[in-house]
């Protein structure tokens, strides 16, 4: 037998007893996970807790907004405003002073005193020389003690277990206490009777999510509700609710569309352009006839002749003083006589269009600057030949 053949042997009997040993040492079995919340029991915070109120005979609903129930109905918040709105606030205390039950966990949120003036119900905070409570049970919960302000109350007095307790407050009323949780940190559950109607206040949150399945807090539920068959139990909150945003789309989506299509119209229209509208025009050159006609069209039209006949006037005499000696100092006669020899042009007729105003007219402005042009080329062409 080869070596090589040997080493392939042992090789595949190791791997026999390993496989042979994690078949042996392994088994296969069920096991149940727990799936997320999917759906209503994703977004409903208290799910569960109407599903609890449900199964035991009575009606509940989840409410964003607070309409006055019955007066003998129950309404838990959570992650309510209460001192936003006065106008809401005060319907609701009108509903608990004619026979509403009102339970209230720690998500309320207050602004001032108003409630606790309404209710009576206060919050102590623990102090720096104050002694904290020094045992917890499992998992953040711990018993509580269950007491009736009334001393003729037949039930018997029992201890609920309660996760979650903010132990850095304790409550504490003036008005007498018809319900109470407590142990060694203070009462954390309490409720007292305003008017008809009663208020119960949680120093935690018990129902909410999946919390309802911590502790006691089901039967928390229905000893805070003091819930019976047939009730009508509200649980409000506005934590959960829309953003503006979203309920600007939803009450006016068509609104919101066009004014961002009108704002992009402004945009592009206020926009810098990469190029010109069109292309741009060929570059062509003038003739220099076509820019002095041009040049006195223009001066004509905007100066009613007189720059434009002053300017021949001028070029004219300069012509003149190059050719003549002592020709500023002239009479008119003499003047118009060297003109005349000059430019072989009548004396009279130059003299006219120069310095007869009636020669400024708009009629006469052309024949006279004809002349005076005609004059000057002429002394120009005997100027140069000379």
């Amino acid at each position: 037998m080869t070596r090589s053949r040997v080493i392939w042997l042992s090789v595949t009997g190791l791997l026999v007893v390993l496989v042979v040993w994690i078949g042996s040492h392994t088994y296969w079995a069920d096991s149940k996970i727990p799936m997320p919340p999917k759906g209503e029991a994703l977004t409903n915070p208290f799910y569960a807790a109407e599903k609890c109120v449900r199964a035991l005979g009575a009606r509940a609903t989840h409410d964003r907004v607070f309409a006055a129930p019955p007066s003998d109905a129950v309404v838990v918040l959570s992650g309510w405003h209460w001192s936003v709105v006065r106008t809401r606030r005060e319907a609701l205390e009108r509903w608990v002073e004619s026979g509403g039950r009102l339970v209230v966990d720690r998500e309320l949120v207050t602004s001032g005193d108003d409630f606790e003036q309404w209710s009576g119900i206060k919050r102590k905070h623990w102090g720096a020389d104050d002694r904290r409570p020094s045992r917890f049970g499992s998992a953040g919960c711990r018993p509580f003690d269950e007491s009736f302000g009334d001393a003729s109350q037949t039930a018997t007095p029992t201890q609920l277990s309660m996760c979650g307790v903010w132990f850095s407050t304790s409550l504490l009323s003036d008005k007498p206490v018809a319900w109470a949780l407590r142990d060694e940190s203070g009462i954390q559950v309490m409720r007292v009777v305003v008017g008809r109607g009663s208020v119960t206040v949680i120093n935690a949150t018990p129902f909410r999510y999946q919390s309802l399945f911590d502790g006691d807090h089901g039967r928390l539920l229905v000893a805070a509700t003091e819930l019976r068959r047939g009730d009508s139990v509200h649980f409000l909150s506005e934590g959960d609710s829309p953003t503006l945003l979203a309920l600007v789309w939803q009450s006016g989506a068509p609104v919101v569309v066009l004014s961002l299509l009108a704002v992009a119209l402004l945009m592009w229209r206020g926009a810098v352009r990469i190029g010109p509208l069109v292309m741009p025009s060929a570059a062509e050159r003038r003739s220099l006839a076509e820019q002095i006609r041009g040049t006195g069209e223009f001066a004509l039209r905007h100066g009613d002749g007189e720059a434009l006949h002053a300017a021949s006037v001028r070029a004219l005499e300069d012509v003149a003083r190059r050719r003549v000696s002592g020709y500023t100092g002239l009479s008119a006669k003499d003047r118009g006589a060297a003109l005349e020899r000059l430019s072989g042009i009548n004396a009279t007729e130059i003299l006219s269009a120069a310095y007869d105003p009636r020669s400024h007219g708009p009629h006469q402005l052309r024949s006279a600057i004809a002349v005076l042009e005609a004059a000057r080329r002429h002394m120009l062409v005997r100027l140069k030949r000379s």
